[in-house]
């Protein structure tokens, strides 16, 4: 079933946007008022694929203006972005997950990021975890400073790709993790993190969420490691580990409780990693919770 609503302000579009929403009508009205505002409304053309969902998410993103909305029964949203691929029609193509927020100007910015070289752009990542456990801020608080997690384009939740970048990353498996997949797929000099633009990802509330988080996560990157997508430099080694230690005492702190928790997350995504279970999505829905 497909719904378009048309932008009437008459603007040139700058870059079309896709939503794979599975299930998220407590999240995607704040998502598109966000990305829909002065500067982005009648500049993004905005695709919604709404994959497999049982509530209301396609009928929220109808109420926006400018928004084409897409369901599909199949609730993978590999599937959801490539159906929305085929349905956009500019570029750059921003790819947008449906829980994050960032705004039209932002989001412009991506797409303006993504020339010369520089096939794929990501924001600067916002986690605000004031409302989150102590050892879910003490993971993030070491997670944020993780070389890799800095400088590569996965964990942000949205990302902005030339035509050429697409048409690499439309030769890739389609893959759990499909944002380091996103990233790794670029040299460092083709991609680019964009400081003045800003992303919100809401993080996990509670522990047992963010392990849910994580054993996805490591399957995701276990997955890609099999696979040879994986560079190198996006894997944590101990070295790198310690050496953020020794710098920064309040790392070592908390480093204890990261370790904890990565530790974990390996151990409960083994049974899938060992029997190729890909597609368990599982889901963290306390970040979903908005105040």
């Amino acid at each position: 079933m497909v719904d378009v609503q048309g932008s009437r302000s008459g603007r040139p579009v700058i870059a079309s946007v896709v939503i794979p929403a599975h299930d998220e009508a407590q999240v995607i009205g704040a998502t598109l008022r966000s990305l829909l505002d002065r500067a982005g409304a009648g500049r993004l053309e905005v695709v919604v694929v709404c994959n497999g969902c049982t509530d209301d998410t396609a009928e929220v993103a109808r109420g926006f203006d400018g928004v084409r909305v897409i369901e599909i029964a199949e609730p993978s949203k590999a599937q959801a972005t490539a159906v929305g691929n085929r349905a956009a029609t500019v570029f750059p193509r921003i790819h947008l997950d449906a829980d994050v927020m960032i705004s039209g100007a932002d989001a412009i910015a991506l797409a303006r990021a993504v020339r010369g070289g520089v096939h794929a752009a990501a924001p600067a990542r916002l986690v605000p975890l004031r409302d989150s456990s102590w050892p879910v801020r003490s993971y993030y608080r070491v997670w944020e400073q993780l070389p890799q997690v800095r400088d590569g384009l996965f964990g942000r939740g949205v990302v902005a790709l030339s035509e050429e970048g697409q048409s690499r990353v439309d030769s890739l498996p389609r893959v759990m993790s499909d944002d380091l997949a996103f990233s790794d797929a670029f040299a460092e000099s083709e991609r680019r993190v964009v400081a003045d633009a800003t992303v919100v990802v809401h993080p996990p509330r509670t522990t047992a969420d963010l392990l849910r988080r994580r054993v996805r996560v490591v399957t995701g990157n276990a997955q890609a490691s099999d696979l040879g997508i994986r560079r190198r430099s996006s894997v944590t080694t101990p070295s790198v580990l310690l050496r953020m230690a020794l710098r920064d005492p309040r790392i070592g702190l908390r480093m204890p409780v990261f370790l904890g928790i990565v530790l974990v997350a390996r151990r409960n995504s083994r049974r899938a990693v060992r029997s190729g279970d890909y597609t368990t999505w599982l889901r963290d829905e306390s970040s979903r919770a908005r105040p």
